[in-house]
């Protein structure tokens, strides 16, 4: 199961205990699925989708928050719910602000009343059935991606305010026909997770980031100390070939004593550390000192090569 299956699993099993929040998570599902159907009585509500926790969502809510019965039946790979009748159909639809009062027709203002998100909670509601519905989630172990597919620029206006009153910041690109609200970084998508109250799936995202942030911390130390290993593997090397050269073009014996002494110490120990060759100097000398004299060999050298 991928991530993002997971965290709607997990928002699938929020029900909420006050009407009108469920009246707007049930208004974003009717939003995407809903529609009316005229049949002998007047018109009535159909929801169709193919996914069935959607379904199921929608069946539960209607039922909890209309005390009514709903039919659910799959058709092909399509669930649909149906309510006959015509005044309950009304009703439903008035609730979620999509009746056209002077029709009884569908109201589709591409997005949905902001009648309905005037409390937080309303709002959290709101965000929860968003990503119910057209949001998903990448794997955090391959990066941070969230997002929301609208069909309207209106709809993703509003996600993208929704989630600003909860200093959530979003961006909106186009993608084809559709318009696509997304966040990228890691803290942000933890928010939004704790906002929808998906509390399991934000500690889960969290337990990913920090086995990541380690993970890179790890590998930027395991880097550094290559990098610093190689760097004094190259240094040795050079200093090994300025002294070799040295001894087959004049010898050795052509340096000062201090010089000389520092340059067998190092043909002997070509793998130790500035601070390990300063030891079997004779008196011991610092790092600082050791990397003198060896700059001397090296300007030694230069001015025999030119």
């Amino acid at each position: 199961m991928t991530f993002s299956r997971e965290v709607k699993e997990e928002l699938g099993k929020n029900i909420p205990k006050a009407r009108h929040c469920r009246i707007a998570e049930l208004s974003v599902i009717l939003y995407h699925f809903g529609k009316l159907l005229p049949n002998q009585d007047g018109n009535h509500l159909v929801i169709s989708c193919e996914q069935e926790m959607i379904a199921r969502k929608c069946f539960t809510l209607i039922e909890k928050t209309f005390n009514i019965s709903v039919g659910l039946q799959k058709i092909d790979r399509t669930y649909h719910l149906e309510i006959p009748d015509a005044k309950l159909s009304e009703e439903i639809c008035s609730a979620v602000k999509m009746l056209d009062p002077s029709t009884g027709n569908w109201l589709d203002t591409g997005h949905i009343s902001g009648v309905l998100l005037k409390t937080q909670c309303c709002r959290r509601a709101f965000l929860r059935s968003c990503f119910f519905c057209n949001g998903s989630l990448s794997d955090p172990a391959k990066g941070y991606h969230l997002e929301f597919v609208c069909a309207s620029d209106s709809f993703a206006r509003q996600i993208e305010e929704v989630l600003k009153d909860f200093d959530i910041s979003a961006k909106i690109v186009t993608r084809k026909k559709y318009r696509v609200v997304y966040i990228k970084e890691g803290s942000a998508i933890v928010e939004f997770l704790n906002v929808c109250e998906a509390h399991v799936s934000m500690m889960n995202l969290e337990n990913y980031r920090i086995l990541h942030e380690i993970a890179g911390e790890t590998n930027r130390r395991v880097n550094c100390e290559t990098a610093n290993l190689l760097k004094s593997v190259n240094a040795a090397n050079a200093q090994v070939e300025d002294i070799q050269f040295i001894a087959e073009t004049v010898g050795l014996d052509k340096l000062p004593d201090s010089l000389q002494e520092m340059a067998y110490v190092r043909l002997e120990h070509t793998d130790a550390t500035l601070k390990e060759l300063g030891e079997f100097l004779s008196p011991p000398v610092g790092k600082s000192g050791v990397n003198h004299r060896l700059r001397k060999i090296q300007e030694f050298a230069e001015k025999l090569r030119g």
